[in-house]
């Protein structure tokens, strides 16, 4: 049913652009699209957990006694979580997936545009109806494949100015989107309900932008979460062009852990606990990039600041009351990558290039910080804020952050692009990851034996915590393309984790340093999968 609702919809579109009254003045149509069709298998990574379930307790919350470790959902409080096993004994994670796509886009007079684009994104299996052993055909399991990823109204050139306005459900993607792109991984697309203005001249552009990404009306008055934005780029230099820009989210969802008597919360109000503000998360960077003869490079910068409540909201201690209502963003980003093509046969192209995202991880405490939490109710730790890559299409390993949700670490990596053949393209690299601010965990029994618990070894003495790793490991990577014409490609890929201490014992690196990364064990990774792509 759903591909046919796709089709219906489609036609719907096409016959409503060209029906148009005179008035819209219709004077061009065009349909477009695309399939991509990926196979991705995890082997050793991914834990599946009982019954399906990928969300594992490594090491339950109790045995954190004064310690905040947050949490990623109301479900999973305290603990240890973690969706990694590192651990050739379990089954492998693996599945086909598709993406179909339509986009229609419509020109009008006076510089008018209307723009769709019609998504639906599937596993292979999961919408399959009938039933081969009693031929029962029942309806297709699908919730909410079909969705609208773009439906806006552009007008260019307002006033008689380089300037066009867009406003409706759009995609957006600034510098190489490195915080803010169109998809969140290679086959979803992340839509942005937002108005976009864009002055555009002799090699300068400016856009910007204000979006909804949640609203609450009418359960809150001023409740929503806001994004905003000032990207400009300045490309009048032969070898360098620079780009700057300003991000801003506002999240006014309110919060609250307690909700007492009246005279409970003047207490709390005196005391100066569970008073979570509004979360502004700022960041300011600023991108240069180019190149001179045979060389190219390409320099990033961010810094992060503003009130964090939304994140120290989170970090409660497993048998405490209150998160931290003091936290804040105070974090640096940066990417940066040189390369150099030979004037030779494959054209090679060697590459170094490094990322650094800051952590904090304060889920460590001390013997008179452990006291002070048994002595005092109101007791508020301190929350663990590292950089967060917001809204990322910058992936730093397929074989774990194909979804751009790594932070708290840093890379090295170097490597070499080739075209060994016509339409034939290929590269090679090897990269380094390490652990910027280490998890202290406790000593634990158990950790090398399946038939265990694993658990701290005196959980109560929870400021014991003298161990540490961060070495997450290497990662050798080899992709090829073959682009059959222009149209049509196909990508075949293979990343090998040599996975070390700091992914299997476990650091707060994973879901923007929310979630740590602990295992069963530390056996190697692997990552392969297969891309077909035909746009038209």
């Amino acid at each position: 049913m759903k591909h046919g609702r796709f089709l219906v919809a489609a036609i719907t579109l096409v016959v409503a652009f060209t029906s148009m009254p005179s008035w819209a003045e219709l004077q061009n149509v065009e349909i477009g699209g695309e399939i991509r069709i990926r196979g991705r298998w995890w082997l050793n990574i991914w834990d599946e957990g009982a019954n399906g379930n990928r969300w594992v307790n490594r090491v339950a919350g109790g045995n954190f006694p004064a310690r905040a470790l947050g949490y990623d959902s109301a479900a999973r409080i305290g603990g240890i979580w973690s969706r990694f096993e590192w651990d050739g004994r379990g089954p492998d994670y693996k599945y086909v997936e598709q993406l179909t796509a339509l986009d229609v886009a419509a020109d009008f007079t006076d510089d008018v545009a209307a723009v769709f684009r019609l998504e639906s994104f599937d596993i292979w299996g999961e919408d399959f109806r009938s039933n081969y052993v009693t031929g029962a055909d029942m309806r297709a399991a699908s919730v909410d494949d079909l969705e609208f990823t773009q439906a806006y109204i552009e007008a260019s050139n307002m006033f008689g100015y380089p300037v066009r306005l867009r406003i409706g459900r759009q995609l957006l993607t600034f510098g190489k989107g490195w915080l803010v792109n169109k998809t969140h991984s290679q086959s979803r697309s992340m839509p942005f309900d937002a108005v976009r203005l864009t002055y555009s001249a002799d090699k300068f552009t400016i856009d910007a932008w204000s979006s909804k990404l949640a609203d609450t009306s009418p359960i809150e008055e001023d409740g929503d979460v806001d994004f905003y934005g000032v990207y400009g780029t300045y490309s009048r230099f032969e070898a360098l062009s620079i780009s700057g820009y300003w991000l801003w989210v506002r999240d006014a969802v309110s919060r609250q852990h307690t909700q007492l008597t009246p005279l409970g919360e003047w207490v709390e109000d005196l005391v100066g606990v569970d008073d979570y503000d509004v979360t502004n998360l700022h960041t300011f960077g600023i991108r240069l990039f180019g190149d001179r003869d045979a060389f190219d490079y390409d320099l990033e910068l961010a810094y992060q600041f503003g009130n964090a409540d939304s994140a120290g909201f989170i970090f409660r201690p497993f048998n405490g009351i209150y998160g931290d209502d003091d936290a804040d963003y105070d974090n640096w980003g940066m990417e940066t990558e040189v390369g150099y093509t030979f004037d030779a046969p494959c054209q090679p192209r060697v590459f170094v290039g490094g990322v650094y995202f800051e952590g904090e991880d304060n889920r460590d405490i001390n013997f008179f910080e452990w006291l002070y939490f048994w002595a005092n109710p109101f007791y508020e730790p301190d929350a663990s804020v590292s950089f967060t890559r917001l809204f990322s299409g910058t992936s730093l390993a397929s074989i774990f952050d194909s979804s751009q949700l790594f932070t708290n670490l840093w890379q090295i990596r170097c490597g070499v692009d080739l075209e060994p053949a016509d339409n034939v393209a290929g590269t090679f690299q090897l990269a380094y990851f390490g652990v910027v601010d280490e998890f202290d965990h406790p000593i634990y029994i158990g950790r090398d034996y399946p038939f265990l618990a694993i658990r701290p070894l005196i959980p109560i003495l929870s400021f014991w915590a003298p161990n540490d790793a961060d070495d997450i490991g290497w990662i050798a990577t080899l992709t090829f393309k073959y682009s059959y014409s222009q149209d049509f490609s196909v990508t075949v890929g293979w990343d090998h984790f040599f996975v070390g201490d700091g992914m299997s014992e476990g650091n707060y690196t994973y879901l923007m340093g929310f979630v740590n990364t602990m295992g069963r064990d530390d056996d190697d990774a692997d990552y392969v999968y297969f891309d077909a792509r035909l746009r038209f």
